[in-house]
């Protein structure tokens, strides 16, 4: 039987095949909120609104990014020892306009990503013990299809 999937952060984010992050909406204002808000929406003038559970956009657009060559202080858990660099992006979503930071997977370098990149959420083993596999959630360049040069050989 296998491990069972579990967030390493509880209702910040689905787990299927199509991961989402969870955020709320002031229904007032139309304000996003991410992480959720779950004591009053903080966008000016609204906070006596009510706030609705929603499931944000899981593409979007690199808006900013830098290289984390450090690690972390604790309660960080380190995916390799030694410590490996990672890159972190702030990623654009259309619909919410809003940006969410969040850690590229492993592998991705400041090399592979630019301002514009689009981008999606996947889901990463954080760690496991022996029945539980705990996941989060990061950013991922979506492949795209290389451009025709026009120029084939005959």
């Amino acid at each position: 039987m296998g491990k069972t999937r579990l967030p390493a952060v509880e209702d910040w984010f689905t787990i299927d095949d199509e991961p989402r992050l969870i955020g709320t909406r002031c229904t007032q204002s139309g304000t996003y909120f991410f992480p959720p808000e779950h004591t009053m929406s903080r966008a000016p003038g609204f906070a006596d609104s009510t706030l609705e559970r929603v499931e944000l956009s899981r593409t979007g657009t690199v808006w900013s990014y830098t290289n984390a060559g450090y690690k972390p202080p604790d309660p960080y858990i380190p995916v390799s020892d030694p410590f490996e660099p990672f890159v972190i992006a702030a990623v654009h979503l259309e619909a919410e306009q809003m940006v969410i930071l969040g850690q590229c997977v492993a592998g991705v370098t400041v090399d592979d990503i630019s301002v514009g990149t689009p981008m999606e959420l996947v889901l990463e083993t954080l760690y496991e013990d022996d029945d539980n596999e705990f996941v989060v959630w990061k950013w991922k360049p979506i492949a795209t299809a290389t451009p025709a040069t026009g120029s084939e050989n005959n």
